[in-house]
């Protein structure tokens, strides 16, 4: 590229007055959205800039080319860009600017680079490197050094503040799935638990169409499962639109992200994030201070005695359960609670435990179907916890243990019904009108394999040693 003596680098308040001509800019990548079509044959993103004038909102740059693989993969948090010959365009009482494949070029350079490092990685088109170019990426290094971009933790919720909707959500990535042919999930973490959800799904649907156990189609295989903590919920993210491999190296596990304008939605009772075509991502330092927040929040409750119980049904004092608690009893008191997530990875195929759980589910719930023609309860329960939900199978004396014997199909209703949250109206129990919000309970599961050929495989859990006190 020949050298212009007029050649002029812009600075992103300096806008305004450049409506309608090509500039050239050399800026920090805040936040960036995944490549999309557009309505005719080529692909774009969109990147939002700043720096040092312009910080507060920064410069929004729509970026076209020929393929998604040519668009820019912002590789980590204070990568500057550096833009030739782009348009900007006036819209909506905003300046953007506009890449277009034909005349314009970009490179990337590492934030954290020596003042030596002009060697970007990655180029679109041919880029000249001039003196105005070096000396602007140092400053703007040297200027990120002191400055951290500004976020009100109030813009970004914790995962136990969300609600259906759109929002923003600072998460620690834990890892990246492709469930099928360009359909990728992204596991989230923040170290606090997604709020329980009500639940509207009819009873007596639960053996034809049970509750799913997770938002995506195919369990975790183990190996992947016990490398993810036990405490904290874990937000399942999908993609609006299908997703190429290499795009998703931003995604990298054990780096925290923030999303921008996620769609957070409800399916079966269970929260999962949509990354939708207006999402964006932005990097975070390390030392971010709402990576700090989350961090000493999840340490204090590690602390606590009562840190694997879900926030929502943690006592107020140790001293005191609450009332939902008490609807069950069990024999192993001094046992410390632990999560579902701790039942599910435990390294031993047989062994007991004791959980805080919600049951959302019961097959069959019908009170007099719970016996086999033997006389002995069978039934299967489905339990859920902020990191996951199990099937838990009451079966013979288990069932006797938990329903207080025989105590007749009005009685064994009754106690099952308010495990399942289900509404009393006029002395009887409204099952498919009212919506159900289980409450807390604690209860024994033990594991236990059916096959010696395929122990994990054959991995299933029994409620045990727990009774449904009575009450009203």
């Amino acid at each position: 590229m020949a050298v212009r003596n007029d050649y002029k680098l812009l600075r992103l308040h300096d806008a305004h007055s450049c409506i309608n001509k090509k500039v050239n800019i050399v800026a920090v990548v805040l936040e960036f959205g995944l490549p999309k079509t557009t309505k005719g044959t080529d692909w774009c993103c969109t990147l939002r800039l700043i720096d040092e004038t312009h910080h507060q909102t920064g410069m929004t740059v729509n970026i076209f080319t020929e393929n998604a693989e040519s668009l820019p993969l912002v590789a980590a948090y204070g990568d500057i860009i550096q833009l030739s010959n782009v348009t900007l365009r006036a819209h909506i009482k905003e300046v953007n600017a506009v890449f277009y494949k034909n005349c314009s070029s970009f490179a990337l350079y590492r934030g954290n680079g020596d003042d030596d490092d002009f060697v970007p990685y990655q180029v679109y088109s041919s880029v000249f490197v001039r003196d105005d170019d070096k000396m602007r990426i140092n400053m703007l290094r040297r200027w990120l050094v002191n400055f951290q971009i500004p976020s009100d933790s109030n813009e970004f919720p914790k995962l136990r503040e969300i609600k259906e909707g759109v929002f923003n959500l600072a998460g620690k990535v834990l890892h990246c799935r492709e469930s099928l042919e360009d359909n990728w999930s992204v596991y989230v973490w923040d170290g606090s638990d997604t709020p329980p959800n009500v639940l509207t799904s009819m009873l007596e649907d639960e053996i034809n169409h049970p509750l799913p156990l997770q938002s995506e189609s195919l369990p975790l295989p183990r190996d992947v499962l016990c490398t993810l903590p036990t405490v904290g919920s874990i937000l399942r993210i999908a993609f609006e639109l299908p997703v190429q491999k290499n795009h998703l190296n931003v995604f990298r596990s054990g780096k925290w992200v923030k999303f921008i304008d996620i769609r957070l939605k409800v399916y079966g009772g269970l929260w999962y994030g949509v990354f939708t075509s207006h999402s964006k991502l932005r990097h975070m330092h390390d030392k971010d201070r709402l990576i700090i927040e989350h961090q000493r929040l999840y340490d204090d409750r590690i602390l606590l005695k009562s840190g694997n119980m879900p926030i929502g049904s943690m006592p107020q004092s140790i001293d005191s359960l609450p009332e939902s608690l008490c609807i069950t009893k069990v024999n192993h008191d001094r046992a410390r609670h632990l999560t579902l997530m701790d039942v599910l990875t435990h390294p031993e195929v047989t062994a007991k435990f004791k959980s805080v759980v919600r049951v959302v589910a019961a097959a069959p719930y019908q009170a007099e179907k719970f016996c086999s023609p033997a006389g002995k309860y069978m039934m299967r329960l489905t339990l859920e916890d902020p990191t996951a939900r199990i099937h838990a199978y009451v079966v013979d004396e288990d069932g006797e243990t938990l329903f207080d014997g025989y105590p007749g199909t009005a009685n064994v209703k009754r106690k099952l019904n308010r495990l399942l949250g289900v509404t009393e109206c006029n002395d009887s129990f409204v099952v498919n009108d009212w919506p159900r919000n289980p409450p807390w309970v604690s209860v024994c599961i033990k594991s236990y394999y059916v096959s010696k050929t395929d122990v994990w495989g054959s991995r299933n859990f029994r409620i045990f040693d727990t009774k449904i006190v009575d009450g009203p």
